[in-house]
């Protein structure tokens, strides 16, 4: 996300962001890399599902904003990815667990990617709508592709809390940074936001009312 370390230039914590920026690409890899174990996937398998999981919120925000991809300017989330599919492969291997440290791995994920996008749009825009429409999508669409490639109904259209943390956590940014904030106190209310309302959604099944349908 190099555009948006260029234009919040103003934020002292700059070196903070990046390595946001890089853990939020691991954890969401590690996410992506999970599902493969559970698909019984070989080693090649971990590594594509996990880079499409990593980069692809990333690279659908920035092909909209009509931004250069962030990580073909900067390989490094490549590999990033690589080591992480590669240790998630070893892990499960070797312990044979998963599906738990998925949800959560995911949850984390999405909570970093909801405000990274939405200041990374923000500093682009200046819209705070726009913003955080691309802060949902920089979070839940690459978990999206990640399902639909393995066969999987994603969490976003589950009943239990999904988009609605991301939705959450890129709004909550908004706001904090247009009382003041620094961008990176304001991403870190957001994600904690986020994280906190997903939290509760996997622990206590918290959903939004569902239709009863038509008769």
């Amino acid at each position: 996300m190099d555009g948006l370390i260029h234009n919040l230039t103003q934020d002292p914590d700059l070196t903070i962001l990046q390595w946001l920026d890089m853990a939020g690409v691991f954890v969401f890899a590690v996410s992506g890399a999970l599902t493969a174990a559970n698909k019984k996937m070989d080693v090649f398998g971990f590594i594509v599902i996990a880079l499409i999981t990593a980069v692809g919120g990333g690279t659908l925000r920035d092909l909209v904003l009509d931004v250069p991809v962030f990580w073909l300017s900067q390989p490094v989330y490549v590999w990033i990815t690589l080591v992480a599919a590669s240790l998630t492969f070893i892990f499960t291997q070797t312990f044979h667990r998963g599906q738990n440290l998925f949800l959560w791995f995911d949850a984390i994920g999405l909570s970093v990617f909801c405000v990274l996008g939405a200041a990374k749009t923000y500093a682009i825009s200046g819209d705070p709508t726009i913003a955080v429409m691309m802060g949902v999508i920089s979070a839940v669409a690459g978990g999206m592709f990640r399902d639909i490639i393995c066969n999987e109904i994603p969490p976003i259209f589950h009943s239990e809390v999904y988009a609605t943390a991301a939705f959450t956590g890129a709004t909550i940014f908004i706001i904090a940074s247009t009382f003041g904030l620094t961008p990176s106190i304001s991403m870190l209310i957001g994600a904690i936001a986020a994280f906190a309302l997903r939290s509760a959604g996997i622990l206590w099944a918290w959903a939004l009312p569902k239709s009863q349908g038509i008769d």
